[in-house]
């Protein structure tokens, strides 16, 4: 092992020498010297224009429609009307700064949302009902949930949520406190108290 380092150390060393020999007889010399430059064909793509897609751009376009999603479903739930953007591409200069915008406009409306979603009107009573009922995730049967709801009453005021995800206790509490919303309040063209 030991020769192999020195036998690397000796080449780096003659290959050392042999390069300042050549740099030291360069400065010695008066004449000028020129150099020729070769115009060659660039084989490297050029720069993108303002409107092209890059992996960038395509990062942003996936997020943004994340956000949407999350944004339109949380909306749905809470009964709120669905949230769009307004602004087009022509307002914009690129590509890019349309993609940031447009991430960054359905991050607004998805915060929105889950701020909405987590904060029922009603939420000090749900919670109290919780308290007093039982868990969440309570499986037992006929009535599931932290609100205590049984299917009947899942398939009248959640029959969305009953499909994609089961019986109550595997809802999330805000969906659960959101359904018992639905049920509080007044149906379309309803009296009450009669």
């Amino acid at each position: 092992m030991k020769s192999l380092r020195a036998g690397g150390l000796a080449l780096a060393t003659v290959i050392g020498l042999i390069w300042a020999s050549g740099a030291f007889a360069q400065e010695g010399t008066t004449e000028p010297t020129t150099t020729e430059t070769a115009v060659t064909e660039s084989t490297a793509e050029p720069a993108p224009g303002p409107w092209a897609e890059t992996p960038r751009t395509r990062d942003l376009m996936r997020r943004a429609i994340r956000l949407k999603l999350v944004a339109r479903k949380l909306s749905k739930l809470t009964q709120h009307p669905r949230p769009t953007v307004s602004r087009t591409r022509g307002d914009f200069d690129s590509l890019l700064r349309y993609r940031l915008w447009r991430r960054d406009a359905w991050r607004i409306r998805a915060e929105r949302a889950r701020f909405r979603a987590h904060h029922p009107p009603h939420l000090a009573e749900w919670r109290c009902i919780h308290r007093w009922e039982g868990s969440w995730t309570d499986p037992n049967s006929p009535y599931y949930g932290g609100l205590q709801m049984d299917l009947t009453f899942q398939r009248a005021y959640g029959p969305g949520l009953l499909r994609h995800k089961g019986t109550a206790n595997h809802w999330a509490p805000y969906e659960q406190m959101w359904v018992a919303e639905r049920a509080l309040r007044p149906a379309v063209g309803s009296i009450p108290g009669r």
